[in-house]
């Protein structure tokens, strides 16, 4: 009994380290991909949402070229990125009833709706400009060996610094006053009220698994199955370490912390080795175009989500904890990446489509990409550690 105890207090109810988290998901997104033949990613699904929400108001998406590489085929339960991101949202819904983390928390003024909204509008139409969000285009797409990835990150934390400036201006600052008290007051617990949550948040979580087995042994849909898996364990991962890619880079210009940037960069390099792994076992890589549309799409897309106050990853964990102000970012999401695909045609071909699609490892031979991109990573390391000194040399300063 005791035994069981610690396990749920320490890996159930308390929040997890995020940085043995990270790493954690750089292994999870690597046999994700091995065994489901695509990388972890959510925005590309939001988009297909985006099209599924205009044909129920009666648009012909035949001609759109955006959803002819989106592939509309099937619906959410039928698509292997729709069932993961149902097993993330189980996986988020078991972390926050757990730890008794669910609150309805409404935005603190009508300047946060709208920071959401826009910034959430501004995120997924970039995006999906640049192919991915901070998973396709960064997290799992650099250990896909695409040169796309390293463009929209570099131009991410581009994005990132300007958000983080303008989200600063006196505008943006909370006019909630700090009030003195005389005393402070004690906290009490619902003690019946955390059981009831933790016993809901163990429903959700049998669920997810029950329905994962029934996908994979009575459907005979193993793809789905396991997306279905991999995906409550990448939902379990995020909300019980608070990982948001977003505070990552943001918190490198603002306060000078920089472990979760490190940890996501350890995290890609355990990654980048077991992608390789199944890339010379015949798995094709997820290649992107390097062009400009990865530039303006990473820009755009950092500053959307410092603007919104939260990544493709952060607002899921936090809607489901009962924030009202991620419901509103990942309406956001969904309305701008929709808005990218409308616009799609008139840019591809300026901006993606008639650039090449650089895949590294076919452009340095297998090793010679395998240590190029190491390389980067390294000298992407090497910049976090220096964006962190710089901060920190001009906090001295002041």
């Amino acid at each position: 009994m005791n035994f069981w105890q610690n396990f749920k207090r320490d890996f159930l109810v308390k929040f997890w380290a995020p940085i043995p988290a990270v790493i954690a998901l750089g292994i999870l997104s690597a046999y994700y991909f091995g065994i489901t033949g695509t990388y972890w990613a959510v925005t590309g699904e939001f988009t297909r949402w985006g099209g599924h929400i205009l044909e129920a108001f009666g648009v012909d998406l035949s001609t759109w070229g955006y959803y002819k590489i989106m592939n509309m085929d099937g619906n959410i339960f039928t698509r292997i990125d729709g069932v993961m991101i149902i097993g993330m949202f189980a996986g988020c819904i078991a972390a926050a009833f757990w730890g008794n983390n669910v609150k309805l928390r409404m935005p603190v003024s009508s300047t946060r709706v709208y920071q959401a909204l826009i910034g959430g509008i501004i995120a997924g139409f970039g995006a999906r400009l640049g192919m991915g969000c901070n998973l396709a285009s960064f997290f799992t797409g650099i250990p896909q060996f695409s040169f796309h990835a390293w463009m929209f990150t570099l131009a991410m934390i581009l994005g990132v610094y300007l958000g983080a400036k303008f989200s600063l201006l006196p505008f943006f600052q909370s006019k909630i006053k700090l009030k003195k008290v005389s005393c402070s007051k004690e906290l009490h617990t619902d003690k019946k009220r955390v059981n009831n949550l933790f016993k809901l948040g163990s429903i959700v979580f049998i669920a997810v698994l029950l329905w994962a087995v029934y996908l994979i042994f009575v459907q005979g849909s193993t793809k789905l199955g396991m997306a279905m898996l991999f995906g409550s364990a990448f939902g379990l991962a995020i909300a019980k370490a608070q990982i948001c890619f977003t505070s990552a880079f943001r918190d490198i210009f603002t306060t000078g912390r920089s472990q979760m940037a490190k940890a996501i960069v350890i995290g890609m390099a355990v990654a980048t080795i077991g992608v390789f792994s199944y890339i010379t076992m015949g798995q094709p890589a997820k290649i992107m175009w390097a062009g400009p549309n990865a530039i303006i799409g990473g820009v755009l897309f950092g500053f959307g989500i410092v603007l919104a106050g939260g990544c493709e990853c952060g607002w899921m964990y936090r809607a489901v904890e009962g924030q009202v102000h991620f419901w509103i970012v990942g309406i956001g999401n969904v309305i701008g990446s929709t808005l990218l695909a409308f616009v799609w045609d008139d840019l591809s071909l300026q901006l993606a489509t008639s650039w090449p699609k650089i895949n590294l490892l076919e452009s340095f031979g297998n090793y010679g990409g395998l240590f190029l991109n190491y390389g980067l990573l390294v000298l992407l390391f090497i910049l976090i550690l220096v964006l962190e000194k710089r901060y920190l040399n001009k906090s001295i300063n002041r």
